[in-house]
């Protein structure tokens, strides 16, 4: 009992350290992500760029499993997200990234066009605001959301959102009788 009075000190000691010490290298820049994870990330990147999504998701999860810090594998998992047609998916996995690196231009960007992708312009132009403050001068992140904001959602989000609005005040909805 007598040691374990002099070693309980000792041990809380080490472990208020560890604690304190935890958020430095929860943080670590991207050129101290395990190269192992930088290897899979390139892998899936090469996937995407053939085509092979799925493999590419495989790929780049793994990369994340292996160092969850690596946000370059939050980027190309959005990427591929937004090529699936899955804007939601994207808009997270950007917002995970953006923990690591709140200001990173790209995943601001990108955001911003899963945004637009899902309908939700005023939203992106939120994220065009940020983005323009980041970049000192011109950036092509900011002329990419800016397009995308431009152009607008696509006309399958349109027409489903002009589906979804109520009727104005005083008007009935119409309906279809069945026979």
């Amino acid at each position: 009992m007598n040691s374990l009075a002099r070693t309980l000190p000792v041990a809380l000691a080490l472990g208020l350290g560890l604690v304190a010490l935890s958020p430095s290298w929860a943080q670590q820049p991207d050129d101290r992500i395990d190269p192992r994870s930088a290897h899979l990330l390139q892998q899936g990147q090469a996937a995407q760029a053939a085509g092979r999504l799925p493999e590419a998701v495989d790929l780049m999860e793994t990369a994340l499993a292996v160092d969850p810090r690596n946000r370059n594998a939050f980027l190309g998992l959005a990427s591929v997200a937004r090529a699936q047609n899955l804007p939601g998916k994207a808009i997270r996995l950007y917002r995970e990234a953006l923990e690591l690196e709140p200001n990173d231009v790209r995943a601001l960007a990108g955001q911003g066009e899963a945004m637009v992708q899902k309908g939700a312009v005023e939203r992106a132009k939120l994220n065009l605001a940020r983005v323009k403050t980041l970049c000192k001068g011109s950036c092509p992140e900011y002329g990419g959301l800016a397009a995308a904001i431009a152009k607008g959602p696509p006309p399958a989000v349109v027409s489903a959102q002009a589906a979804t609005t109520t009727p104005p005040k005083g008007e009935e909805a119409a309906t279809v009788k069945p026979e």
